[in-house]
């Protein structure tokens, strides 16, 4: 079995196509059990966020592993080809690391891919594909990322996400404050978004959500009011700023919902920031006149503000990953030689038991103990040493040298003559 990454992101392919091969996260645990199920795969980890879907397997069959990516989501497999990227072995590990410590995001240093990471991990422990290879991977993994998150400035001057929407919508609304906000859902990401936004103080502050009781949790923090995604078709005229990401597979704000919003509104400007990854707002929404809709995608040059500064602190980052890359790829190097060792071993046991069954029997028949154990240490040195004696005999001139060279080295023999 080898180590073995494949994937795609927000550099290798568009939205459109990213949020084809999303997956969900209340049917994750099924997709996990069907890829190791089948045989593609022995252990498995699905990474999908709204910048990426990722996999990363133990796995004899790595072809098979990414056909049935495409296959999963009922996808021909040429149409997802050109945007998966694959990483075996040390690239794969290289690739995890540099992920987890914020190096591959978006919004360069960012934390949250840290906590979305551990959450894969989670769900795959649950499904029941988490197995040695890939638990020893992570378990490294997070180690790194926190000897870069602390030896390191990678966050500092850190924009994030949720700092780029607010910096967007002060481009169309000149003050916050007089603006009544909108979040749709409740996770973690529209939680980083609520904060940022509540800190300009808006006029007023919505969140609407599949489940009530989740929506006023967060409605609380944020001194907004709580309603329920039945409520939306009456929300969207009575705000300016829509912030949403939630996990539906389907579109929540289609176009025909917008429009009688915006003819509520008597066409003033209505923002839209739509982080979810399927989209929640139907792509159609864009063409509408006084609407300004941002994808995940649209907000990467803001992201890269402050990415200057923080140059220094990625080459940093690069050598701490780069040693515990060397460290993980010799401790996957070593685990080669155990079945070879445990056969030795076992190959050694074996005559052991024999010789000792021997002495046994001859000690029961009442012969000398000495003379017995005599036999038995003869014996069982005969044994060992009969093998590698034979080898040396028989190697042919060619081979000889080197032969000799690795049984001295075995033994640590030491060869004065």
């Amino acid at each position: 079995m080898q180590l073995f990454t494949f994937g795609l992101n927000h550099q290798t392919a568009p939205l459109a196509v990213r949020e084809q091969l999303a997956f969900n996260v209340e049917t994750m645990d099924v997709a996990l059990r069907d890829l190791v199920g089948n045989g593609a795969a022995k252990e498995a980890t699905i990474l999908s966020t709204c910048n990426r879907t990722e996999i990363y397997c133990s796995t004899n069959e790595p072809v098979q592993a990414v056909n049935w990516l495409a296959a999963y989501h009922h996808l021909p497999a040429n149409d997802v080809e050109p945007y998966i990227y694959r990483l075996p072995q040390e690239q794969a590990v290289k690739h995890a690391f540099r992920v987890a410590s914020g190096l591959d995001s978006m919004v360069l240093g960012e934390p949250q891919i840290l906590g979305q990471m551990k959450q894969a991990v989670r769900q795959a422990e649950q499904a029941g594909t988490m197995g040695f290879l890939l638990h020893k991977l992570f378990q490294r993994t997070f180690s790194v990322a926190k000897d870069v998150r602390t030896q390191t400035e990678i966050g500092a001057n850190l924009v994030s996400m949720a700092a780029a929407a607010v910096k967007l919508a002060e481009r169309i609304y000149p003050s916050i404050s007089e603006q009544r906000v909108l979040f749709i859902g409740a996770g973690e990401m529209i939680e980083l978004n609520a904060v940022h936004f509540a800190a300009r103080n808006p006029k007023h502050i919505t969140v609407a959500n599949r489940t009530l009781e989740r929506a006023e949790t967060l409605a609380r923090r944020i001194n907004g009011h709580a309603v329920t995604l039945t409520e939306l078709p009456e929300q969207l005229a009575e705000h300016d700023i829509i912030v949403t990401c939630t996990a539906s597979t389907l579109p929540i704000l289609g176009k025909g919902m917008v429009e009688r919003a915006l003819k509520a509104r008597k066409h003033r400007p209505l923002f839209i920031v739509d982080l979810a990854v399927p989209r929640d707002v139907e792509k159609e929404v864009s063409e509408l006149s006084d609407v300004f809709l941002y994808t995940v995608d649209d907000l990467s040059e803001v992201v890269r503000d402050g990415l200057d500064a923080r140059q220094g602190a990625v080459k940093e980052a690069e050598v701490i990953i780069d040693s515990g890359v060397n460290e993980f790829v010799h401790w996957m190097e070593s685990r080669g030689v155990v079945p070879t060792i445990r056969a030795l071993r076992d190959h050694a046991e074996r005559q052991r038991r024999g010789e000792m069954e021997k002495a046994l029997r001859a000690l029961a028949k009442g012969e000398n103990a000495e003379k017995v154990l005599e036999n038995l240490s003869s014996a069982l040195t005969n044994k060992f040493l009969h093998s590698p004696t034979q080898a040396l005999n028989q190697a042919t001139a060619a081979e000889r040298d080197h032969l000799l060279e690795t049984v001295q080295r075995i033994y640590r023999l030491h060869d004065t003559e």
